[in-house]
């Protein structure tokens, strides 16, 4: 959501297999149907959009990882830099279900389900 396709071609180029909603043709679908979709599909979900947090601690137990991004700089260079690094570092955290905050300096880790058990 909100994400630049450029991002998704970096992300491509790393050999991850990733989608857009652009692409599909479902860019103005309901968030609640985005993390459906993205549940049935084992994706992770990136984007601008802060309402996917409160929908990551209502899924009652999905665990779809989700990436949020806070970042003042949303140019996609930076974007690309500041994913790479939460890559690096989160990624065995997103495999296993969790909600990632990633700031400008810094990147927050949640593991789901939010809250505990």
């Amino acid at each position: 959501m909100g994400v630049s396709l450029r991002v998704v071609e970096w992300l491509r180029s790393r050999g991850e297999d990733v989608v857009h909603l652009r692409e599909q043709g479902l860019q103005r679908m309901p968030n609640g149907e985005i993390f459906a979709k993205a549940t049935a599909e084992g994706r992770v979900v990136l984007t601008f959009d802060l309402d996917f947090g409160e929908i990551v601690a209502l899924s009652r137990g999905a665990k779809t990882s989700v990436v949020v991004f806070r970042l003042r700089d949303t140019r996609t260079g930076h974007v690309i830099t500041r994913l790479e690094r939460v890559l690096g570092e989160s990624s065995v955290a997103l495999a296993q279900g969790a909600v990632v905050i990633v700031e400008d300096r810094r990147h927050r880790v949640r593991l789901l389900p939010v809250g505990g058990e």
